[in-house]
């Protein structure tokens, strides 16, 4: 089972992952496996808040279990349910077989056999390679309600099955919750973790990204690329493009035998980096060929 003794460890690791970060995540990544505290990572979507906690999974060996949140997700969904199909059936098998033990079937029909693990659950199960990786994953898309559940569960790492009882870890997981902003988070389940901000990168470390996710691509298209879309990210868009779109456009223009970019080329993909319409149409023509420039004399030597 890995350890990780530093913070520069944790930079190799997720180096190795393909995942390139700053000091500072590195440092409350470090944090948070050193003192069992769960991570919570927010910031626009594609800036790689998802990515880590599939890195940090793989590099330490790890189960990755995500949670993915969504309007009405409640305690039940994330924790568990009964295989109503299942009981069913042996309830029918064991009436058409006379003679049933009431008490001796119930107790069957809610045993492990037919429980359901939903990730919250699964997460406190205990696994040889070591405690899994817990994403919760969008954690602004629930209500109140499942927010107030999750400190609970966080806090004892704990859950209740009311026909078995009280479920613990055995071992704490690894807990990464993300959020977009699209709604604030209750200050007492921050209070809960250690916070960081992932916040566009640099271009230097931008440019690093795309060296480690896309090597094919050269490093003078690798740079154009970088440099305008990080002209793209000053202009007045709807959705600014995320790391993510930056690697998928890369591998569209490699896909395409791009070798530097054109007006024309970013016109034909604009939809692998820009995903709504009005910020596609502001971008074609004459405004593409002046970002263009602009991110070309970015480059030029001083």
């Amino acid at each position: 089972m890995k350890t990780i003794d530093n913070i520069d460890q944790v930079q190799s690791l997720l180096q190795g992952q393909g995942y390139v970060c700053g000091r500072a995540l590195a440092t409350v990544v470090f944090l948070s496996l050193r003192l069992g505290r769960p991570l919570f990572l927010e910031g626009e979507a594609g800036v790689g808040k998802t990515e880590i906690a599939k890195a940090i999974a793989a590099a330490l060996g790890r189960r990755l279990i995500r949670l993915q949140c969504y309007e009405g997700l409640d305690a039940s969904s994330a924790v568990y349910e009964w295989n109503f199909a299942a009981q069913m059936v042996a309830i029918r098998t064991a009436e058409a077989s006379g003679g049933a033990d009431r008490a001796a079937l119930q107790a069957e029909l809610f045993g492990p056999d037919y429980l359901v693990e939903r990730p919250l659950l699964e997460a406190m199960r205990p696994d040889a390679a070591g405690p899994p990786v817990l994403l919760i994953d969008e954690l602004d898309r629930t209500d109140e309600p499942f927010e107030a559940f999750l400190l609970e569960a966080l806090s004892d790492f704990q859950v209740t099955i009311p026909e078995i009882g009280t479920i613990k870890a055995a071992e704490p997981p690894i807990v990464i919750v993300t959020s977009n902003r699209t709604r604030e988070v209750h200050d007492a389940l921050k209070r809960r973790c250690l916070y960081h901000w992932v916040d566009y990168p640099d271009f230097a470390r931008e440019l690093e990204i795309i060296t480690a996710r896309v090597p094919e691509a050269s490093q003078n298209l690798s740079r154009e690329i970088v440099s305008f879309v990080q002209r793209l990210r000053t202009e007045d868009l709807f959705k600014k493009p995320g790391v993510a779109e930056t690697i998928d456009w890369a591998k569209c223009l490699l896909a395409l035998d791009v070798l530097t970019l054109s007006p024309e080329v970013i016109a034909d993909t604009l939809g692998a980096v820009l995903k709504y319409q009005d910020d596609i149409a502001r971008l074609h023509g004459s405004e593409a060929a002046r970002l263009l420039e602009d991110a070309r004399a970015a480059l030029a030597p001083a």
